[in-house]
């Protein structure tokens, strides 16, 4: 993963995408995120709940940030099902930590993501997230 602020540049590769939206999420800022959803992004978070469009995203990611303090996020496990000029797909685990209602609170599942070149970089189309499997 870079160090570099996920906002100053659009990411080159899908690879720089994924530490730039790693980097984003673990800010809990709108803000840092933005500029890596395309407009017409759609999201799927573990609970089952859709979210379609920039809009709904943001208000889905902000209200998750407000619930979530001093959240930490991990992206592990990539696999690449398809890297392209103008397309990427891959596979994930993620895990999560943080304070909900003053509370230690901690999750994990499996995520699935499509990125596609535009504006002069990567950006996410579509985020699926799962539950992790039973152990």
């Amino acid at each position: 993963m870079t160090d570099r602020d996920p906002t100053s540049h659009p990411p080159t590769t899908p690879e720089d995408f994924v530490s730039c939206y790693e980097r984003a999420l673990a800010s809990q800022q709108w803000s840092a995120v933005d500029p890596l959803v395309h407009d017409d992004v759609c999201v799927t978070f573990s609970t089952g709940a859709v979210h379609k469009g920039r809009s709904a995203v943001r208000g889905a990611f902000e209200a998750n940030f407000a619930a979530i303090e001093d959240e930490r996020y991990r992206i592990a496990n990539i696999h690449w099902v398809l890297r392209s000029d103008s397309m990427a797909v891959y596979l994930f685990d993620f895990q999560w930590s943080g304070r909900i209602a003053g509370r230690m609170t901690q999750g994990s599942g499996r995520g699935t993501s499509v990125l596609i070149r535009a504006g002069g970089g990567w950006k996410l189309l579509v985020e699926h997230l799962g539950r992790a499997p039973a152990e």
